[in-house]
């Protein structure tokens, strides 16, 4: 990616994880998050029309109110103007339909969320290096 700062989209309830992404997150390739606590504010978040341009990333929970990670993730897969947009799932499920599920409705990738602190800042480590400086994703627009 070039030096511009990336947009990233985090779908997720969780204070804690909020703030333990940012910190991680905050570490290398310059970026702004733009946190949504629940799918449907990220969909109306998405589709707003005086969005200059779409996020890089988008970084989606599955267990979410009003509007859960499945049910986003379907819609943004679905979408022609938002299916480009890379969407990894973070999530604390360990089930394997689970993983299936989500690459079934177009997941481009599915991390789950180690419980310890140190593990939890390198798989968000790991995600920043390789969606936001190792792959070519396609320009937002």
């Amino acid at each position: 990616m070039s030096q511009r700062t990336v947009e990233i989209l985090l779908v997720e309830d969780n204070r804690g994880d909020v703030r333990l992404m940012q910190e991680a997150l905050d570490s290398g390739v310059p970026c702004r998050i733009t946190v949504v606590e629940d799918g449907a504010k990220a969909m109306v978040w998405l589709r707003a029309k005086d969005r200059p341009h779409r996020p890089d990333l988008i970084l989606l929970d599955l267990n979410l109110p009003r509007m859960n990670g499945w049910e986003v993730l379907r819609e943004i897969k679905s979408d022609p103007a938002l299916r480009q947009i890379p969407v990894v799932v973070l999530t604390s499920s360990e089930a394997d339909r689970d993983v299936h599920r989500a690459y079934d409705l177009g997941a481009n990738s599915y991390v789950r969320k180690p419980v310890d602190l140190d593990a939890f800042l390198r798989a968000v480590r790991s995600i920043e290096s390789f969606w936001l400086a190792t792959v070519t994703l396609p320009p937002a627009h």
